[in-house]
């Protein structure tokens, strides 16, 4: 169920990323970017990273579908039509993404317990946390201790954001003229 649940969101998410690039009207634009984030969130919680789907949906579908809003009112709905060479972008595009197929195959299974990265960093981690740090669940102690500073970073990032939505919203209103 989860894999069908994975790949239908994953189909939403590239039809709404062709949107996006195909629609002209910025507020439908900034609509299915919130769109986008909250499918983003829903394909976090299904590959079992809440905390990371909990930021996309209050950052991303949330706080800046807001601020792109208020923005959108100041500029305009309509996006200018440039005439622009295409050919080398789209190369590149191209480009990439047939060295991401050529890629893919040899990478480990998703989920694989041989995959490398669990030979060598995890076992230490379940092994010595308890010693070392003193702190029986690993998950605490890789949070807290090993990636201490990760964390904090990352509630400082979301602090500042909050502080600048509130010092934005309690602004006072300026008179158009």
């Amino acid at each position: 169920m989860e894999q069908v649940l994975g790949i239908g969101l994953l189909l939403f998410l590239l039809l709404t990323a062709a949107a996006i690039v195909w629609v002209r009207n910025l507020f439908a634009v900034v609509i299915l970017s919130g769109i986008y984030s909250l499918l983003m969130a829903g394909t976090f919680t299904i590959l079992d990273a809440v905390d990371v789907a909990f930021t996309e949906a209050a950052v991303g579908a949330g706080i800046s579908t807001v601020l792109l809003l208020g923005a959108l009112s100041l500029v305009g709905q309509e996006d200018l039509a440039q005439h622009r060479r295409t050919v080398v972008p789209i190369s590149v595009v191209i480009l990439a993404g047939v060295l991401l197929i050529y890629a893919v195959p040899d990478m480990p299974k998703f989920g694989d317990s041989n995959a490398p990265i669990h030979s060598h960093v995890a076992p230490i981690y379940i092994e010595d946390t308890p010693n070392l740090i003193g702190i029986p669940n690993v998950v605490t102690a890789v949070l807290a201790d090993y990636r201490g500073f990760d964390t904090l970073g990352e509630v400082t990032v979301i602090f500042t954001a909050g502080i600048g939505v509130l010092l934005l919203l309690s602004g006072k209103r300026r008179k158009r003229r």
